[in-house]
């Protein structure tokens, strides 16, 4: 079904590049005047901006269906979704993964490795990095639970999916640039932190063994959060009958 609209997968292509492209012209100017972003030279800026990239586009390609969460509440059609033999979180998180972030994903691995590899990254360094990818996306699980099960109950999930697209966005830079208690919020309140800054900074050498312990025990607590508050919204689901 994608690929029979040619024209719809020109124009997205065509908006991904151009929106990478942009920002990463923005990134490249901003360093070459200034030489360094709080510290960190430019390739390691540009790493930071790669990470979060990668853990954002990974998380639009598995969790597509949230976005279209909505019409399923207001019409009633959720229903349908709770008597089929499969689990209703399942298939209204993950169960309409966006095909196209097939062609944008290959390559941004690709601009991810070899960036990386221009840190001169240990093996250790390598797997506490690869590691904090996987917490990422787990956390990032927890964001997308969290809106389902508000969606349930207000019947709001456009302007909460953004509100989270437009937080995590500020972890296109590392989160050090901000000043408290706005850097305290984003690392630990809304762990954009976790997310993004603290796995570039892993591949840096900057993260030791506890703090991808306890990066992990913080995004294992959210996944639990996120699906306890998912099983009470279903408690408060009214159905289309009523």
């Amino acid at each position: 079904m994608v690929l029979g609209q040619k024209l719809a997968i020109m124009f997205f292509l065509t908006g991904k590049i151009m929106r990478f492209v942009f920002f990463f012209g923005f990134l490249f100017f901003l360093i070459v005047g200034t030489k360094t972003l709080v510290g960190y030279d430019s390739n390691q800026v540009i790493f930071f901006f790669l990470t979060f990239n990668f853990v954002d586009v990974v998380a639009q390609f598995f969790f597509r269906e949230v976005y279209r969460f909505r019409p399923k509440i207001v019409s009633g059609d959720f229903d349908l979704t709770l008597i089929k033999p499969i689990n209703p979180l399942f298939q209204s998180l993950a169960g309409g993964a966006d095909v196209m972030d097939l062609v944008t994903i290959p390559p941004l691995l690709f601009a991810v490795f070899y960036v990386g590899s221009l840190l001169n990254p240990s093996l250790l360094h390598v797997a506490f990095y690869v590691l904090l990818l996987l917490n990422s996306l787990l956390i990032a699980t927890a964001f997308h639970i969290l809106v389902l099960a508000l969606g349930i109950i207000t019947m709001e999930v456009d302007h909460t999916i953004m509100i989270y697209r437009d937080l995590t966005s500020l972890g296109r830079f590392p989160v050090d640039i901000y000043r408290q208690p706005l850097q305290g919020f984003l690392t630990y309140l809304v762990p954009v932190g976790l997310m993004i800054t603290l796995p570039a900074k892993a591949l840096m050498g900057l993260v030791s063994l506890p703090g991808v312990l306890a990066s992990f025990g913080l995004g294992l607590t959210a996944v639990f959060v996120s699906l306890r508050f998912w099983n009470f919204a279903l408690k408060k689901y009214t159905s289309a009958s009523s």
